[in-house]
This record gives C-alpha cells, sequence and structure tokens, in this order.
C-alpha cells in the first residue's frame, strides 16, 4: 500500500501563488508516476499535472503555462508551484500515485485551494 498526505493548500487571491506538496509512503518502490487531480462542487474531476520517474511531465490544458510540477525521488514527494490563479483554478486537490502510467491506484485526501477574485 501506499500512503499519500497533501499540504500547502489555502486562500490566495487571483493573480497570487500557492504550492502544494505530496509525501508518499509505504510501498514507494512500486511507484513511478505521481501527481495531482483536481474537483470543484459540481464539476467532474479532472487531470492538473503527473510527472513520472524519469521526469516525464503532462499537464492539464487549462492550467499549462503557470502550473508546475516537480517530484523529489529521494524524498518521495512531489510539488506543484501553482501561479496565476484563477477563481476557477479553485477546488479540492488530489494527489495520486500509479504503478503503471495513468492507472491512478492511489489516491489522497485531498486539500482544499480556494481562490478569491
Amino acid at each position: 500500500q501506499v500512503q499519500l498526505v497533501e499540504s500547502g493548500g489555502g486562500l490566495v487571491q487571483a493573480g497570487g501563488s500557492l504550492r502544494l506538496s505530496c509525501a508518499a509512503s509505504g510501498s514507494i518502490l512500486r511507484i513511478n508516476e505521481m501527481g495531482w487531480f483536481r474537483q470543484a462542487p459540481g464539476k467532474q474531476r479532472e487531470l492538473v499535472a503527473t510527472i513520472t520517474t524519469a521526469g516525464t511531465t503532462n499537464y492539464g490544458d487549462s492550467v499549462k503555462g503557470r502550473f508546475t510540477i516537480s517530484r523529489d525521488n529521494a524524498a518521495n514527494t512531489v510539488n506543484l508551484l501553482m501561479n496565476s490563479l484563477k477563481p476557477e483554478d479553485a477546488a479540492v486537490y488530489f494527489c495520486v500515485a500509479a504503478v503503471l502510467t495513468g492507472m491512478y491506484n492511489y489516491w489522497g485526501k485531498g486539500i482544499q485551494v480556494t481562490v478569491s477574485s
């Protein structure tokens, strides 16, 4: 099993920045891909960004150019730097992990990000 714990959420003004972190523990050697999804009230869950152990990244269209995902394999953490935040970025952000690319077996509990206009 893999446990994922998110941190760093909160309230920020539109145009501001916020950094999310996710710490993984447990059977972490099996993990290839880590990343973030988000879900806003009344909306479907959507991919934000993912990164593989090799450093290959993938971003959702709505965050490209504003968000940056990074990973510290030694520390078993993945970070998401969110710049130029918009009210529509407000959501619960979930850290995810996958043994096989694209198959997100493990999910954190989620952390709230609120963006005021």
